[in-house]
């Protein structure tokens, strides 16, 4: 744990980046297998995910926890309740609907990103708010800003399955 702590002081966005990356594989993994059921894995559909994980979510969380803890300088619960209100209700329902359509067109699905986003945006975000606002609350109150994006990792490893599933069920066409 101190060599992670020195890691993520001295690399702050790559650590939680890579992080990120190794969350985001192991939720695809455990949702192909335990979810999908398949038989094999698929490697490209992982690679992508993982490359999101990478690319996409651990900076973007960074950053993002960052603002929100210079944005909300109020202490205690009534800052952890506003903090959340903007994450929950601002930042998560535009990142699902920027990470569902980036991996769409990643895996060469661009025409698929509407119906994808109408079938599955707000039950994405709904999955999204059971999970995290009890969580995020917690993060937000109790939780130094450098380690937030890592306890949110951990509870992303539930998360990443979920939202692996829902990107990669089928689009039903009406």
């Amino acid at each position: 744990m101190a060599r992670y702590l020195a890691v993520l002081e001295k690399y702050p966005v790559l650590t939680k980046a890579v992080t990120s990356a190794f969350l985001t594989f192991i939720g695809d993994v455990i949702c192909q297998f335990a979810i999908d059921q398949a038989s094999t894995l698929d490697a490209k559909r992982t690679f992508l995910f993982t490359f999101l994980g990478f690319a996409l979510v651990g900076p973007t969380l960074h950053f993002w926890y960052l603002f929100l803890s210079k944005l909300v300088t109020v202490p205690g619960a009534s800052g952890a309740f506003l903090r959340l209100i903007l994450d929950q209700f601002i930042f998560s329902p535009i990142f699902i609907g920027v990470f569902l359509s980036t991996l769409l067109t990643l895996e060469g699905k661009s025409s698929q990103v509407v119906p994808k986003l109408q079938q599955e945006w707000f039950s994405s975000v709904v999955a999204n708010w059971q999970l995290w606002i009890p969580f995020q609350f917690l993060n937000f109150r109790f939780v130094p800003q450098q380690f937030q994006v890592l306890a949110a990792n951990v509870i992303a490893l539930v998360w990443n399955v979920i939202l692996s599933f829902k990107a990669h069920k089928e689009v039903l066409v009406k």
